[in-house]
This record gives structure tokens, sequence and C-alpha cells, in this order.
């Protein structure tokens, strides 16, 4: 053993799911070499870390307006009446939104 030029043993468990993604990965590499697969992907497999803090962000704020926008539409109903003020509400937080979409997107395009 002392002759090896990998002497470290490393063993982890992985579910039968997970087997067959490493299985499905491994045959669009075309290698069946599991050892030399799992080392090449340890050692210099991409890793991607995401910050959702952004999209959690995104998604609060549509729901806020939709939320706005349901009030918005319960009031006319009743009232029969619509208020400028109101629209303007909602036509700031489309644009907020949609601002917070694009940059979102041109982020994940860079990746």
């Amino acid at each position: 053993m002392a002759d090896r030029k990998r002497n470290v043993q490393l063993h982890f468990m992985v579910s039968q799911h997970e087997r067959s993604l490493i299985d499905e990965k491994m045959m669009q590499l075309g290698t069946k070499n599991l050892g030399a697969y799992l080392r090449k992907m340890a050692v210099d497999g991409y890793v991607i870390q995401l910050d959702l803090s952004d999209i959690r962000e995104l998604v609060s704020l549509l729901r806020r307006t939709s939320n706005n926008l349901n009030q918005l539409t319960k009031r006319v109903h009743e009232t029969g009446n619509i208020y400028s003020e109101d629209l303007d509400d909602l036509q700031k937080s489309y644009d907020k939104l949609w601002d917070m979409a694009g940059e979102i997107l041109s982020r994940l395009a860079a990746i």
C-alpha cells in the first residue's frame, strides 16, 4: 500500500436516486470508471451556491402587488369608482417589480 499513488480512502453513502443520477452523468461523459469520475468531479467540479435573497424579495413584491390589485378590484366592484392614486401606486409597484426581474435575469445570464 505504501507504493500506491492514492493511499487515502474516502467513503460516503448515496441514495439509490443519487446513484442513478451519477450513473447517468457518467454515461453522458462516456466513462465507466466510477473512481476516476468521482475524483475528477470532487477536484475539478463546479460548486454553485446561489444567493436567492433577491428572488425572495421579488416574490414578496409580487405578492404585495397582487394583493394591492385584488383590493383595488374589490373596491371598484363595490363602489364603481377607480382612483388615480390607486392606479399610480399599482403602476409604481409593477415598475419596481419589472426592474427587479430584469436585474435578476441580467445577473443570471452572466453566470
